[in-house]
């Protein structure tokens, strides 16, 4: 430690709310700068450890109560502290306060990746970007928050991390009042945490504070995104497009990845080859892009971290090729707008669907890609909601539907249905649309069952 004072309110003491990962990482960071800690958790015991109504008693020997992030804005425990006029603050909001405050040393750069989908992908190849950077200006860069490591646990490394790259949920960015990141990014907005939010409203507001960036870059191609934009005031926000870049934006001419910020257009990468594959992928790399040119990365920082980043698993991997077909892993779309950008620019595929829709409409998003469905192979609970929409918006389109609730059976089913509807040429993706809590373990499980039952055909 730097020796410096640990700031207002903290050096009163906390309770951290939750005894999960988050609540202990950030309750084992303040400990260890000398900062007493209660832990409420009515789930949980161990040393340290109370129940959330005996904490109630503490409120007056304490600073702050910090939450993790996934408590929601009306968890008893955080209203009655707000009442106590006690303030309640994120776990990675905290982390922020003690590092700029300079608890650790010389401030960290914090830049920010949020949005409903691309968070991981953009936020790895952001990462590796800054990486790249670094081997000449000698900051170390690392994917953290909920990517790689825990913000507190970057914070706290043995060898400093200079740069924080770090993947942000709605959730963290609702309990974060000061956080003004030096570089940022909203990606795309769709429906997404409603129940934890209360509206969608409010949802697009939490992201939207990393708008407030020093350098802010923004999903142009994203009417929601463009409407939070608008509303900022700003006129210095990067856009971020598919398209040819005007002034102040980031784009695609050529095949392509350019730059038009300065007066100028500059060259920047390739905009083929990058995992994942289709517009989804792109995507991510244009926003990753203009981040990174606004620290400071030079074009060939870019090229070499796209040339060599390879997208996570259940995230538009090509799993297994046979017979002229690729079979691809995108188990994370995990709602109909992920799915969307799983399919535009995929080709002509066969459709693997289904799961828990959690109210989520699938109508647009049929009807924007029928064009491209060779067939469908539909499982989980809410098969009959996606089987429906396809009868009545792409009719014509073979469908199969297995009522199996095994997940090995009902996945073997569908990759035996999609083997056979598949064509030299065709995509047999796996991008569900839905979540996958109604038959697997999550949708890492779903994906890594796709990928066996896919195996089995040469």
């Amino acid at each position: 430690m730097s020796g410096v004072s640990v700031p207002a309110p903290f050096d009163r003491g906390v309770i951290v709310a939750g005894a999960g990962v988050s609540g202990t990482g950030i309750a084992t960071l303040f400990r260890g700068i000398g900062v007493d800690v209660l832990i409420a958790d009515d789930r949980a015991t161990g040393e340290g450890i109370i129940t959330t109504e005996a904490a109630r008693a503490h409120f007056g020997e304490v600073g702050a109560v910090v939450t993790s992030p996934g408590w929601r804005p009306d968890s008893p425990l955080l209203v009655d502290a707000a009442f106590a006029s006690l303030p309640v603050i994120g776990d990675v909001e905290a982390c922020y306060r003690l590092d700029r405050a300079g608890v650790f040393g010389p401030p960290r750069d914090w830049l920010v990746v949020t949005g409903t989908n691309g968070k991981t992908t953009t936020t790895g190849m952001l990462a590796a970007m800054m990486q790249e950077a670094g081997k000449d200006t000698g900051k170390r860069a690392v994917a953290c928050g909920n990517i790689g490591v825990a913000v507190a646990d970057a914070l706290d490394a043995p060898q400093r991390v200079d740069v924080l790259v770090a993947e942000l949920s709605s959730f963290q960015l609702f309990w974060s009042d000061q956080l003004v990141p030096d570089a940022a990014v909203l990606l795309n907005l769709a429906d997404d945490h409603i129940d934890w939010h209360g509206s969608f409203a409010h949802y697009a507001e939490a992201k939207a504070r990393v708008l407030r960036a020093t350098h802010a870059v923004a999903g142009i191609d994203d009417q929601h995104v463009r409407e939070l934009v608008a509303r900022t005031g700003r006129d210095d926000i990067i856009g971020f497009t598919l398209g040819k870049p005007q002034a102040g934006q980031v784009g695609v001419a050529g095949g392509r990845i350019v730059a038009n910020l300065h007066g100028e257009t500059v060259d920047v990468a390739s905009a083929e080859g990058i995992e994942p594959a289709g517009a989804a992928g792109v995507l991510d790399a244009l926003a990753a892009s203009a981040v990174a040119l606004t620290q400071g990365a030079r074009p060939e920082h870019i090229q070499r971290a796209l040339a060599q980043y390879h997208v996570e698993g259940h995230r538009g991997a090509v799993v297994h090729s046979a017979n002229g077909v690729n079979w691809v892993d995108n188990s994370k779309a995990t709602n109909p707008h992920a799915a969307d950008s799983a399919l535009t620019g995929a080709g002509t595929v066969v459709w693997v669907a289904g799961g828990q829709l959690k109210g989520a409409a699938v109508d647009e998003l049929i009807a924007a890609h029928a064009h491209q469905l060779r067939a469908v192979a539909l499982m989980g609970v809410d098969r009959e909601i996606v089987r429906d929409a396809l009868s009545r918006l792409a009719p014509d389109v073979p469908v199969f539907v297995t009522d199996s609730t095994d997940p090995d059976v009902a996945m073997e089913q569908v990759a035996d249905f999609a083997a056979a509807q598949a064509q030299p040429g065709d995509t047999v993706l796996l991008a569900p649309a839905a979540a996958s809590l109604d038959m697997y373990s999550g949708m890492s499980a779903r994906g890594n069952a796709f990928a066996a039952a896919a195996m089995r055909h040469c």
